[in-house]
């Protein structure tokens, strides 16, 4: 190990080695705090034939559950790090865009365009009936249906138009 210095035993890291314990997230309900929701990213298996799934965050769970598909959302409890439930990435299920110019945007997917040695495209209709497309790695699951699974942002995932932004702007000076 690197020379550390100090320490009881001079073997012990500095205290910056150490995580502090994650406090819940402000505004997150405290039924929604035991749980993560996370998109699965790779499917492969590893040494012995042993299956595993990686998921954005840079998780690596074991032995999932073997309806897990790459693009799909898992639920996994934070306390033992098991996946308890699955949205699947299909026509009908609510999804927050999560990159591009549609950052933040909610909405139930409507359809998949598969584009070979391209980008493949997901059209999504919010709320208010806009349908917009974005890239499927922008996409993420966030409920079965309509119906999310994680607490919404304050406009639900709603974008605002042009004349909402400009009422709600300062006047110029």
């Amino acid at each position: 190990p690197p020379s550390w210095g100090g320490g009881a035993c001079g073997a012990l890291p500095p205290a910056w080695f150490v995580a502090p314990p994650t406090p819940r997230p402000p505004g997150r309900p405290q039924e929604e705090a035991s749980y993560k929701l996370a998109r699965v990213k790779k499917l492969e298996m590893g040494a012995g034939g042993v299956p595993y799934v990686v998921t954005h965050d840079g998780r690596t769970i074991r032995y999932p559950d073997p309806n897990v598909k790459v693009n799909d959302t898992v639920k996994i409890e934070l306390a033992d790090n098991k996946i308890t439930d699955i949205m699947t990435f299909e026509t009908g299920n609510i999804a927050m865009i999560s990159g591009g110019k549609n950052t933040g945007r909610v909405g139930t997917i409507v359809h998949r365009e598969r584009h070979p040695g391209s980008f493949d495209m997901v059209q999504v209709k919010d709320a208010q009936g806009h349908i917009f497309a974005t890239r499927l790695s922008n996409v993420f699951v966030i409920g079965k249906g309509t119906k999310p699974m994680v607490s919404l942002p304050k406009r639900k995932g709603i974008k605002k138009t042009i004349m909402e932004e400009r009422t709600e702007r300062p006047p110029k000076q």
